[in-house]
């Protein structure tokens, strides 16, 4: 059988991986999709890129300055997408599924904010539309979510699905390092950009988040609905206090099926150190799925770089490969869902979300203060924890008061904390921090 024919958008170091990946495993590809998978045209930005990727493939295939006249060859039959970034992705990706071609694709900001037309365009030319590689790079976690555990009904995921924000945290916990400090030596070794800001403030992992919650819910992609929060305001003092109380804190993307809605969000959060996820240092990534037949699992290994991602990438292009001729109709569906049983079930605003919460507060060191603040707490109806008193690093006469509650709404637990930062007995901003028991 002919083999499959693919223009590769993009050289960098994802594609440069799946370059390397097609042709050192080319037996093996061919065996698992039932005929060979060829990179026949490569495409740049422009034409100066376009001699950078000549000097790679070193003739093997041409490669061209311009990447819609890759989009528009009649002879490619799948179109890999890995420039990244909105433009010109969105207009090429939407160009090649005009044109009929299958597109494979490594963009999550891309489809996390473009992903219902996307996959609206691609359903009526009768296409597939792949993103393995958008979500924690080589773990096969869409594949999970969308063919594995199709018989169950999720009821959340939490994720630590951004490897730059868990080398932050690891190395703030293992070293007492405070976030600036370490951000620096992330950039030092390339696990941070020069501008980290996607990373560190929560975009990243959000987009992410917003792909895998529409694969388990059945809901539209809904970025804009996220509640984002990053780890850039994350003090060494508080990882060393969740460390005292048995917690370390990560960097989570959590999305839950509630009876009212779907909660959706990233942000820190205390993890019992018990759990494993608790315990995934470095770059590394790691996703925990509940659902009611199968229980608890737990999906881990590395969430970027060259030929871990390029492995989700070639296990899309085997899946088109399989699929290419398969009627349009009986394909898995892009988000896991027909889309007539899409619904939309609404995703709640961060103020309905319930958890329980990690509070320090700087205080005044003399009688009663804590007294006030427990029944400013009980007034609202939130139940303590557990309490630990330390002396504050800042001076004498004020101490730092370490609150862990149980579950609550987080709008009353604002309410409180409005009314405790309104005491004169109250030195600082109080620092609240989310924690889930994810049992």
């Amino acid at each position: 059988m002919q083999a499959i024919r693919v223009g590769l958008i993009g050289l960098g170091t994802v594609g440069t991986g799946t370059w390397q990946v097609l042709k050192r495993n080319q037996t093996e590809i061919r065996g698992r999709a039932g005929r060979g998978i060829e990179v026949t045209m490569i495409a740049a930005r422009n034409e100066a890129r376009a001699e950078a990727y000549r000097s790679v493939v070193g003739g093997a295939v041409p490669v061209v300055g311009d990447a819609m006249a890759l989009v528009d060859d009649p002879s490619l039959d799948i179109v890999v997408e890995l420039i990244g970034g909105i433009e010109p992705a969105r207009t090429l990706v939407l160009k090649a599924i005009a044109n009929g071609k299958h597109v494979v694709t490594a963009n999550k900001a891309l489809l996390a904010l473009h992903g219902t037309e996307i996959f609206a365009a691609a359903r009526e030319k009768g296409v597939v539309v792949a993103f393995e590689a958008a979500v924690a790079g080589g773990i096969p976690i869409i594949k999970a979510l969308r063919e594995g555990l199709t018989g169950n009904r999720i009821e959340w995921i939490a994720g630590i699905i951004n490897g730059t924000t868990n080398f932050i945290l690891s190395e703030m916990r293992g070293k007492g390092l405070d976030f600036a400090t370490v951000l620096k030596e992330a950039q030092r070794l390339g696990y941070a950009e020069t501008d980290p800001t996607f990373d560190i403030e929560g975009v990243d992992a959000a987009h992410k988040l917003t792909l895998m919650s529409a694969i388990a819910f059945g809901v539209p992609v809904q970025f804009a609905k996220a509640h984002v929060e990053g780890i850039s305001s994350l003090q060494a003092t508080d990882i060393k206090y969740a460390e005292q109380l048995g917690y370390r804190i990560k960097l989570l993307g959590i999305t839950r099926r509630r009876a009212d809605g779907i909660e959706l969000r990233v942000h820190p959060t205390l993890i019992p150190a018990s759990r494993l996820i608790a315990n995934v240092e470095g770059a590394m990534n790691a996703v925990v799925v509940q659902a009611d037949a199968v229980g608890t699992t737990l999906y881990y290994g590395k969430g970027a770089g060259a030929e871990p991602t390029a492995s989700a990438v070639v296990a899309d292009l085997v899946d088109v490969t399989r699929l290419a001729t398969a009627d349009p109709d009986h394909r898995v569906p892009h988000l896991a869902f027909r889309p007539d049983a899409i619904s939309d079930t609404p995703v709640l605003p961060i103020a309905q979300v319930q958890t329980a919460f990690y509070l320090r507060l700087v205080v005044a060191d003399q009688p009663g203060v804590l007294s006030r603040i427990t029944t400013i707490l009980a007034e609202s109806d939130i139940s303590i924890d557990a309490v630990l008193q330390r002396e504050s690093a800042d001076g004498e006469r004020q101490t730092d008061l370490i609150i862990l509650t149980h579950d609550t709404v987080e709008g009353r637990m604002n309410d409180a904390l409005a009314k405790m930062q309104a005491l004169s007995t109250v030195l600082a901003p109080i620092v609240r921090i989310r924690k889930e028991e994810l049992a």
